[in-house]
């Protein structure tokens, strides 16, 4: 076996050979086919297929395709409904005949499963673009909404906290991502267009009741959101009798949003959902493909798409600024020195993406001033915290020629963090205090993601980029007051569940939360949340696999029951070994013994420098939508080995065994 040492410099080698010669670091972000599909959907809406390689297009769905007959969620997941139909959609628009050996084999997974009018509602809606569903089984989406202003409404209580403290709605009330998905969707909802494709398909195959006897109504559940329905009644009643108000007013205010909206590289929002369907509502405002928006809007898909000899697929979004900042991150901690030329290469390339505009998130923030970080390569309308903080505790670990640079643009970015804490104590991903939980209830939020609440994961990020600028100038971390820092606290304590462990928001999941708000208490609060951090560490050692790794399945998202558990991956292996080494003095025999079985694990899975990880360990919408991001299992891997190492002349000073035994020495230590 390997020493530690030579896995180390192994892993470091490899992610050196990937840095772009730009100096960032960026590696393909896998979902599902629906993704591939709906690019297909649009070029095809749009009369633009034959200007791509669609062809391989094809292969790639083909190969996706399981032994069951349909396509997944997420790797060896048996199977999903809505994913399957739109897979099939898309063979059909490229010409495949419905009595194709797979499409037969897909048809009887769908039929098996309910058919279409059992399909999620964004599925839906794609097929009624084609004619291929009555638009009457969409719910209303009165454009009207472009109206209605945020305002802070408070209801003072004369004994305590207000009765209500928040804002009215407005399309700002829904995330980041739901209103660059759904402000274009205005248009199209209400325009209802049904578009005439080459070749011209209907999957009427796929209606178990047959098509004929499809029933095109919401579905009721007998409780108080079935308002919702009778509200989608009145708004359809409205549209047919032409008396929605403020109906053509929001279509216009809708159009000059999406303009507005769109990056100089074409790009919405920077996420593939708002690109197309910002797209689709051009097409039905009656735009044409030469347009400059349209054509840049069209380019930007392209520079999502993956070609290969023998496949074309499209990413969700693209992720080069956290891929960089994780990188550098890991190489630094496993002892690349802080001046190597490469990474400061990386650390000028990320300051130059710093953004310095106002984005949506200033409607609600009146205080905050730019400087943060998005996740894509442009995206100045939503930067987050979860990238600006690693951008942060990246550029804090180089050292950099223009160094009073740096230190202003991290200075800039922390005060911009400051401002963004939510009334509960936490942070979120892009906005402030959008929690108004009940627009999931909407028929049309059937996917669950209609807001973007403070989250354990991304908290715990903010506070342990505070506990690395600490060791600094405290000028840096002045806006983080106490007072921000003792309601951060809080919050996380009160989002602790039972067993120890931490919801994952952003990462697949227990284990991912878990390791990230273990690794932020060790920073700010060691010795007065201690049993908080012994009670996780200890969650994560009863987790562990026999094979000394850790894995956890998406499922758990669904099912409590399968907290933690699931084949072990290399990247939720190095999450679990981060948070055990973060718990530092509290933990004993038991846990140095998990993390030593789990750093055997990774290095007898590692190969030429690297980790494999078919499984997906990426969260989009938890229970709706995953991702597998191809760097997860290099950089963090190299974390926990790096971090590990450094911790080895802590243990031994402890007294602490290095060279537990797994069938054969785990380590070659030279002790």
């Amino acid at each position: 076996m390997q020493s530690l040492e030579n896995a180390i410099s192994a892993s470091q080698q490899y992610l050196l050979s990937l840095q772009k010669p730009e100096g960032y670091w960026w590696a393909e972000l896998e979902s599902n086919v629906t993704i591939t599909a709906e690019t297909i959907l649009l070029h095809k809406i749009w009369g633009t297929d034959q200007e791509r390689p669609l062809h391989k297009a094809e292969n790639y769905l083909r190969s996706q395709q399981r032994i069951h007959g349909g396509w997944e969620l997420y790797y060896n997941d048996g199977g999903d409904l809505s994913t399957t139909v739109e897979a099939y959609m898309a063979l059909r628009l490229l010409g495949v005949s419905s009595a194709d050996p797979a499409l037969v084999r897909a048809k009887e997974f769908i039929l098996a499963r309910g058919g279409i009018t059992k399909t999620r509602i964004f599925t839906k809606f794609h097929l009624a673009l084609l004619g291929c569903f009555d638009w009457r089984g969409i719910p209303s989406l009165p454009p009207g909404i472009m109206f209605l202003p945020s305002i802070k409404v408070e209801i003072p209580n004369p004994f305590g906290d207000p009765l209500f403290s928040g804002h009215t709605f407005s399309i700002y009330e829904m995330s980041s991502w739901a209103r660059g998905s759904t402000v274009p969707l205005l248009v199209a909802f209400d325009r209802k267009p049904v578009f005439i494709t080459d070749p011209a398909v209907t999957l009427d195959e796929l209606y178990v009741e047959g098509v004929h006897n499809a029933v095109y109504e919401l579905p009721r559940k007998s409780d108080w959101t079935d308002l919702f329905l009778d509200l989608d009644r009145a708004f359809k009643f409205a549209e047919d009798w032409n008396l929605m108000p403020f109906r053509e007013e929001g279509i216009k205010a809708a159009e000059k949003w999406i303009l507005e909206r769109q990056e100089a590289t074409g790009d919405w929002g920077g996420i593939i959902p708002a690109m197309i369907n910002s797209l689709i509502a051009l097409r039905c405002l009656g735009y044409d493909a030469n347009d400059p928006f349209v054509a840049r809007g069209l380019r930007a898909i392209d520079h999502f798409a993956i070609e290969e000899d023998n496949s074309y697929r499209i990413q969700p979004c693209v992720s080069p600024v956290w891929d960089t900042g994780l990188v550098i991150r890991s190489l630094i901690e496993s002892g690349v020195s802080p001046s190597h030329p490469e990474l400061v290469k990386a650390g000028e390339w990320l300051l130059e993406k710093q953004i310095l505009s106002y984005g949506d998130w200033a409607v609600k923030n009146t205080e905050g001033k730019p400087g943060a970080w998005a996740f894509e390569f442009e995206n100045r309308f939503y930067p987050d915290v979860d990238d600006s903080a690693v951008v942060v505790m990246a550029l804090d670990l180089l050292e950099m020629p223009n160094e009073a640079e740096k230190q202003q643009a991290i200075v800039r970015c922390v005060n911009w963090i400051s401002t963004m804490q939510c009334k509960p104590g936490g942070w979120a991903a892009f906005d402030l205090d959008n929690d108004q939980d009940w627009l999931n209830a909407m028929p049309y939020g059937d996917l669950k993601a209609m807001i973007d609440p403070n989250t354990a994961d991304v908290t715990a990020r903010v506070l342990e980029m505070l506990g690395q600028l600490q060791n600094g100038d405290p000028k840096r971390t002045a806006a983080l007051t106490p007072e921000k820092l003792d309601r951060a606290l809080s919050y996380l304590v009160r989002e602790q569940e039972a067993d120890g462990s931490w919801f994952g928001r952003w990462g697949v999941n227990y284990i991912y939360g878990t390791s990230g708000v273990l690794a932020a208490l060790s920073k700010v609060a060691p010795n007065t949340h201690r049993r908080s951090i012994e009670r996780g560490a200890n969650w994560l050692t009863q987790v562990q696999n026999p094979d000394g790794g850790w894995g956890e399945t998406c499922e758990s998202y669904k099912d409590l029951t399968l907290k933690g558990k699931g084949d072990s991956t290399a990247s939720q292996t190095a999450w679990a070994i981060i948070g055990l080494l973060a718990a530092g003095d509290g933990i004993g025999q038991y846990e140095w013994e998990a993390i030593d079985k789990g750093i055997a694990y990774l290095i007898q899975t590692q190969k030429d420098g690297a980790w494999d990880e078919d499984l997906f360990t990426g969260t989009g919408f938890p229970g709706h939508f995953y991702l597998k991001y191809h760097l997860y299992q290099q950089h963090f891997s190299l974390t926990a080995l790096g971090r590990y190492q450094t911790s080895l002349k802590q243990r031994s000073t402890l007294k602490v065994p290095l060279n537990l035994k797994i069938k054969e020495p785990v380590l070659e230590l030279g002790e």
